[in-house]
């Protein structure tokens, strides 16, 4: 009988290389670059790229017969040299093949950039996202889930998992998705917006990073039918004020997490973090003005256009010089049934967005906790209470002053990268037309 032991494996990090050490590296060969006399060879390992340099005289390796995208064990010294990527180069004493391709890549993934279509991109989404920039856009993916989590947990709220498959949705409408539950009508939840709700009566602030599914006929650069969502709710907040700074707060943090933690991607592609102070805040009605003023001819008296969303982010960088902007109090009829609306006008939510670079990225406010209330509303919006008993059921038996947020987490990383399409900003995309890879 064999016995198992835990791994103890070092993971490579290129702080941790001292001069004329000796090392050994796993990982897949990026690129050839033979100079006749000796040749370099660029490793890829699971974050970095390593040149190592092959010299026939000390490597008795056959180098003929190693090829781009073999899985490799190499072992050598290490030698300063700042030109080299990380400020050093690893001179080769043994290479061993662990693996070969069956087949040439079909698309050459080793340049500076794949100049390729985004079609072509997510068609070969399984070999393109070896590529060291397409992978570094999602090395920067964890880091804003990674700040998003910390800070969350720093703040005393409680991680969730709620189910994705449920009885009704959050939202209502016609976008969403139906199941068949072993004979029952079922659906993908559009939002974790009830379970939230649930849980804040139990552990008073709760988070949760999860897919969301979203049946919306959008061919669009910034619509996703599914993407992944941080949300949070907490309790006993005065207005939807505190929520607001609790994301404040949670986007500092993330832009720092970045800064500290995730140097090398952000120089790889030459991301701009925003500085971030205090984010200013529009009414619904104020941002209306600001855009009449500046000569655009209102056409959506309910919401923002996204040509609406780019002037206001730029008239609030002009005026501010912040990136972000919160808009608030959008009108109560397009806004779900569990906003709270406004006290001194009813018309009108406490509820906020807020917009990043010209899109909207959050959407959040402060929610009903009267049971009353709640029921009132939905009746007033045609909606049957006793379609939502469980939901209903924390209001029922008490439930204090909350509110939360959603954001979208690939329109945020979109936004930061300044990427065309949302789609960059998803690993395996799910839109309208794909389902594969």
């Amino acid at each position: 009988m064999r016995s198992i032991s835990q791994c103890d494996s070092i993971l490579f990090s290129p702080e941790n290389v001292q001069s004329n050490s000796e090392l050994t590296l796993n990982g897949s060969v990026y690129r050839i670059r033979n100079m006749g006399t000796f040749a370099f060879i660029i490793l890829r390992t699971g974050r970095h790229l390593v040149q190592c340099v092959y010299d026939p005289d000390i490597c008795k390796f056959d180098l003929s017969t190693l090829q781009e995208n073999d899985s490799v064990e190499v072992s050598g010294t290490v030698k300063s040299d700042e030109r080299a990527a990380n400020g050093f180069e690893l001179c080769l004493k043994e290479i061993t093949v662990l693996s070969s391709p069956y087949a040439p890549m079909p698309i050459s993934i080793n340049k500076k950039g794949l100049n390729i279509s985004l079609e072509v991109n997510l068609e070969n989404r399984p070999i393109t996202l070896r590529n060291h920039k397409q992978r570094a856009v999602f090395k920067l993916q964890e880091g804003i889930i990674s700040g998003f989590r910390n800070y969350m947990l720093s703040k005393g709220f409680t991680e969730i998992h709620s189910p994705k498959i449920v009885k009704a949705g959050a939202e209502g409408g016609a976008n969403i998705f139906k199941l068949d539950y072993f004979g029952e009508k079922a659906f993908l939840n559009q939002s974790p917006q009830f379970y939230k709700q649930t849980m804040v009566g139990v552990f008073d602030r709760v988070f949760e990073i999860a897919p969301v599914y979203r049946a919306e006929k959008h061919n669009t650069s910034r619509h996703l039918n599914e993407y992944i969502g941080l949300d949070f709710e907490m309790g006993y907040i005065k207005d939807m004020y505190d929520v607001m700074a609790m994301e404040t707060g949670m986007l500092k943090a993330i832009m720092e997490e970045l800064k500290a933690n995730y140097a090398p991607e952000l120089a790889l592609l030459n991301v701009s973090v925003p500085e971030i102070d205090t984010i200013p805040a529009l009414t619904f009605i104020e941002g209306k003005e600001i855009l009449k003023n500046m000569g655009h001819k209102i056409k959506n008296y309910y919401d923002f256009e996204p040509d609406e969303e780019v002037a206001i982010c730029e008239y609030v960088k002009k005026e501010y010089n912040s990136e972000f902007v919160f808009i608030t109090h959008f009108p109560s009829s397009k806004r779900p049934f569990y906003a709270m609306d406004d006290k001194e006008n009813p018309d009108y939510a406490c509820s906020f967005d807020l917009f990043f670079r010209g899109l909207e990225v959050t959407t959040g406010g402060q929610r009903i906790h009267d049971y009353q209330q709640q029921v009132q509303k939905m009746i007033d919006r045609g909606l049957n209470p006793d379609d939502f008993k469980s939901y209903l059921m924390i209001h029922k038996y008490g439930m204090p002053p909350h509110g939360g947020l959603g954001i979208g987490l690939e329109r945020l990383l979109m936004m930061l990268l300044n990427q065309k399409n949302v789609r960059e900003a998803s690993l395996f995309p799910r839109d309208m037309s794909r389902l594969d890879p």
